[in-house]
């Protein structure tokens, strides 16, 4: 989640400020500065690379069949997001100073924000190493991932995790049961919640480890 709302902050920053590369009279003082480098930035690393860690942590039990550490992956969010905007906010202020980029040397005025940037440049560094430490832990101590262990909607999750070669169980082939825009299996987009599930729900598993009753999409609501 924290992976998918920094996507979002990031490539909106990445959007709103090139607004002010696409305007002539704007662009004449920003074109080829450090404005450009952060605005490029913000769009295609922000927003590619974000995107691609929500997409990666969201599938890793998928794909591996286990669990990573939540606390060490928020952790790796946050000080991305973070190490981001202590990066690319100073080559902001410099470029709309009129830094111009691929320079070595620059005025003394300009060494604070080019300091800065480079000791958020190690901060991102070491945001991006994190998830190689704990997502390649999680291969050889990572807690068994159940079928489905986010409570998500799609049919994927109804399968086993890692799945089987042919994907589903021939025998039990998977049943739609929500809507297309439910958040969670067990709340509609409203917040409100569904009926309960019939037992057996996806997600659980036997005592040979393989997923009971994924005939269905819903796994049993646990009362509050």
């Amino acid at each position: 989640m924290l992976f998918s709302i920094g996507f979002v902050v990031l490539f909106i920053v990445g959007g709103l400020t090139g607004i002010y590369l696409a305007t002539l009279g704007t662009d004449i003082h920003l074109h080829d500065t450090y404005f450009v480098v952060a605005h490029f930035h913000f769009v295609m690393v922000g927003g590619m690379v974000m995107g691609y860690f929500a997409g990666l942590h969201f599938w890793w039990p998928k794909m591996t069949g286990r669990m990573y550490s939540d606390f060490w992956s928020r952790m790796s969010a946050c000080i991305i997001i973070f190490g981001f905007f202590i990066t690319f906010i100073p080559q902001f202020v410099i470029g709309y100073h009129g830094m111009p980029r691929r320079y070595p040397n620059y005025p003394q005025e300009f060494q604070f924000f080019n300091v800065m940037s480079t000791a958020g440049a190690s901060i991102l560094g070491l945001g991006y190493l994190m998830p190689a430490v704990y997502l390649t832990l999680s291969l050889f101590y990572g807690k068994r991932a159940t079928a489905n262990p986010w409570s998500a909607t799609g049919l994927e999750w109804v399968s086993q995790s890692p799945p089987p070669i042919f994907n589903f169980d021939e025998s039990k082939m998977p049943v739609v049961v929500c809507g297309p825009y439910e958040y969670s299996i067990g709340v509609d987009q409203m917040g409100r919640s569904l009926p309960d599930a019939p037992s057996g729900a996806p997600g659980e598993l036997d005592e040979s480890g393989a997923t009971k009753g994924h005939d269905t999409n819903v796994p049993a609501k646990q009362e509050s």
